[in-house]
């Protein structure tokens, strides 16, 4: 798949039909992200891969919509504003930028390797902060769940080109 099919193939997947994931797709996914770039090479990201169902349910009180339920799986996305590059002229924290690099990176893996996956930013970050399962120092910035996709793709609708670059 050359990269522009990729990105077609890109979607935002909310039924999972809830088979696990094989292993060497996850070791692809996890090689992927450790490989995407962050300013200044600072990596100030760690990820949490959602397995059991104990912590799930955990993540699901979170983000309580039932669609979440289907993944066998969710990443947590994590940054940490602390090791972050700073912008020398006005102090400005790339973290968000970079674990957005980095979060893509791992959605393009998943769908090239046949997984649904799916950007969820609204969650509640103060409840999933007190769950016990985020580290010290680390801020939740995505949600990304994973498993074979159960839902049928849908037409790409995007501005026109010339809405897109001036």
């Amino acid at each position: 798949m050359d990269f522009k099919d990729l990105c077609l193939a890109r979607q935002s997947c909310r039924q999972y039909s809830g088979e696990p994931v094989p292993q060497e797709k996850l070791d692809y996914i996890r090689e992927c992200v450790r490989l995407a770039p962050s300013a200044v090479n600072k990596q100030p990201w760690r990820f949490l891969l959602i397995d059991k169902k104990e912590q799930l349910e955990k993540i699901y009180d979170c983000y309580n919509r039932d669609w979440i339920r289907t993944a066998p799986i969710v990443v947590i996305c994590l940054k940490n504003e602390a090791e972050a590059w700073k912008r020398g002229c006005d102090g400005h924290n790339h973290a968000d930028i970079d674990i957005a690099i980095a979060t893509e990176h791992l959605c393009l893996a998943a769908t090239e390797q046949g997984l649904g996956n799916c950007w969820v930013c609204n969650f509640d970050v103060d409840r999933l902060v007190s769950t016990g399962l985020i580290p010290e120092g680390f801020t939740p910035a995505v949600l990304v769940p994973l498993g074979m996709p159960a839902d049928e793709p849908r037409p790409k609708t995007r501005k026109p080109m010339n809405e897109v670059w001036g």
